[in-house]
């Protein structure tokens, strides 16, 4: 659990499910995005991630800096892999600064696949 306040009456704790969750979301909003997979790679490649499962494809620590992101992506054929990452880091950082005020240390993006998308 991550705590975001804390005040006489109690605490505020975001869970790490919750954290993921949130990650996730923003993630798959960015264009250049096939979609998510698997932070394991032997659950399989060839399944792509749906808007309600996109937790599996994040994976959040915590460190000394702050909380640190793992995202694992899938990314569309002829779009700058760069450009999607640097993307996707920015929405992340800013997404979890605005909703849930965690310090984000780092976004690591792991471009599993390259596939052309089906818009």
């Amino acid at each position: 659990m991550f705590k975001i306040a804390s005040n006489p009456l109690g605490t505020i704790d975001v869970t790490r499910e919750a954290a993921e969750t949130i990650a996730g979301l923003a993630a798959v909003d960015c264009y250049g995005l096939v979609g998510m997979v698997p932070r394991k790679f032997a659950d399989g490649l060839t399944e792509i991630l749906g808007k309600e499962s996109v937790r599996k494809g994040v994976e959040v620590t915590e460190s000394e800096e702050g909380m640190v992101v793992d995202v694992f992506v899938v990314v569309s054929y002829g779009i700058k892999i760069s450009e999607v990452a640097l993307n996707v880091m920015q929405k992340i950082r800013y997404v979890m600064r605005e909703i849930t005020g965690l310090n984000v240390a780092r976004v690591n993006v792991n471009v599993q696949s390259v596939r052309v998308s089906k818009e």
